[in-house]
């Protein structure tokens, strides 16, 4: 596998694996009743400032 294929195939990797950690820390914490931390929601592309006016 060619050095750029390589990065690229990593890359992607490490994006979904942070994707999926930031889904699963904002479901805890909204399960839990607590805000989630912004740099969760930002990652899952969500504003965190519109995710507290958010009613439920």
């Amino acid at each position: 596998m060619s050095a750029i294929r390589k990065s690229i195939h990593n890359g992607f990797l490490a994006r979904a694996f942070a994707a999926l950690g930031a889904a699963n820390a904002v479901s805890a914490a909204v399960e839990g009743g607590r805000k989630p931390r912004a740099r969760d929601l930002q990652e899952l592309g969500i504003d965190p400032v519109s995710f507290g006016r958010v009613i439920r």
